[in-house]
């Protein structure tokens, strides 16, 4: 359900105000309590409250997280769906490099397959800039209001730091380009949105052209009931809230901590080659040592390659999940904001027709907008449980990936260390032969 499509009003007469009044007023069991002076934080899995203890280290985010697979079988995904049932594939790849007289830039591929009606061929190619994809974002949260809409990575980079066009940042745009299309692909609303048809089919895209009908319905969201003081978010929507705020803080916590283990990695690096190099330069005059030597230079190296291939995968798959799922939070409490509006734009009008005691009837306008803001609820709710198992699969992936390239590493490096005593072994035993002869 969303504010474009709302639902048909009853047909069999007005409502009376005090029952349309009734859902707003209904006591629900509050999500927070306070024991013995000290107020117990709440956690929230799936749209459902939970009371849980508040997390003490960063280790216990993954507690919250709740990635066992039995809970992942038992909680569905309204919105999944199979393979066989998927009619909407899109894929960002092929970067380029285009430099002008007024601009440098890069463009990329944008792939499409699909047998929707809505497409007049199975299959598009066409290319896209930035740009392009922060136009669509735009137009899709305008006029898909009660919708939560995937983030795209940061437009803007510190000059000096970091180069957009070095090869390595385009990846990691790329990347998630590629993920922020797939996400509104999936979703069984956006991916329906003419503006996501004119992005994946239109050859040049006129980022003017109007779709003027379907932006308007999410003008009427920003305009809210002038002073209205919001009664009080349902506690569902509180809880959504805290979780978001427990969740960023945790994130924002590892992201700094990480920053500090890859800068920390990198000196430690530079170290560890120059000490390796030390062992390389003694060999030409040690010709007794050869081979110990050169077995010394050769493992540190190896554990030099292991360590730079750990910051690197750090640094391009670990720290763009935390920073997508950051930039997911503010658009999550973006929808929170809309929903809080269109519910005190709902209230003020209800006591504004209370006031002028039409207590026989309910105005219409009070219905559309209590249909606008059951949209909201529904849509926000649909599309939390979304986020909720995309938010699972995802740190489940990035921490087992995290997990195997840990082991990977310090595999390389031990079994560097391990033949190089072999080595020593050997030529110790030829040592001892010799001295025999």
């Amino acid at each position: 359900m969303s504010v474009g499509a709302p639902r048909a009003l009853a047909s069999s007469g007005q409502k009376p105000i005090t029952e349309i009044l009734h859902p707003l007023s209904a006591a629900e069991e509050p999500l927070s309590a306070t024991v013995g002076g000290d107020k117990q934080e709440v956690g929230l899995t799936n749209g459902t409250p939970v009371e849980t203890s508040s997390p003490a280290s960063t280790s216990s985010l993954f507690n919250r997280l709740q990635l066992d697979d039995d809970l992942e079988a038992d909680v569905r995904d309204p919105y999944a769906d199979s393979s066989e049932t998927r009619d909407l594939f899109v894929t960002v790849d092929d970067p380029k490099k285009h430099v002008s007289t007024m601009e440098t830039y890069i463009t990329y591929r944008v792939s499409t397959k699909t047998s929707r009606v809505e497409f007049d061929l199975p299959e598009y190619c066409v290319r896209r800039r930035y740009q392009d994809f922060d136009w669509l974002r735009i137009k899709l949260e305008d006029s898909q209001p009660t919708h939560l809409i995937p983030p795209l990575p940061e437009k803007f980079v510190m000059k000096g730091v970091v180069d957009r066009f070095s090869e390595e940042f385009v990846e990691t745009r790329m990347k998630a380009l590629d993920k922020f299309l797939k996400r509104v692909a999936d979703h069984p609303v956006l991916s329906f949105n003419p503006h996501l048809n004119a992005f994946l089919t239109a050859k040049d895209l006129n980022k003017r052209q109007g779709l003027a009908l379907l932006s308007k319905v999410g003008e009427s969201v920003k305009h809210v009931a002038g002073g209205y003081k919001l009664r009080a978010r349902p506690a569902e929507f509180c809880a959504m809230g805290e979780y978001l705020d427990t969740f960023n803080q945790k994130l924002g916590t590892i992201d700094r901590i990480a920053q500090r283990i890859l800068k920390e990695q990198s000196e430690y690096l530079t170290e560890l080659r120059e000490y390796g190099s030390v062992y390389s330069s003694w060999v030409g005059s040690e010709d007794e040592l050869l081979r110990p030597l050169e077995g010394v230079a050769g493992c540190v190296t190896t554990s030099c390659g292991a360590l730079e291939d750990l910051g690197e995968n750090m640094s391009q798959d670990f720290l763009p999940v935390l920073r997508e799922y950051v930039l997911y939070i503010e658009s999550m409490k973006n929808v929170l904001r809309k929903r809080d509006q269109s519910q005190a734009e709902y209230e003020g009008r209800l006591e504004a027709a209370i006031l002028r005691k039409q207590e026989d009837r309910t105005p219409v306008e009070v219905e559309k907008c209590q249909d606008k803001m059951e949209c909201f609820n529904a849509d926000l709710k649909a599309d939390w449980e979304r986020w909720q198992s995309n938010k699972r699969q995802d740190f489940k992936q990035l921490l087992t990936g995290m997990a195997d390239r840990n082991i990977n590493s310090y595999e390389k490096s031990q079994a560097a260390w391990e033949s190089l005593i072999t080595l020593l072994q050997d030529k110790q035993t030829e040592d001892k032969t010799s001295e025999t002869n």
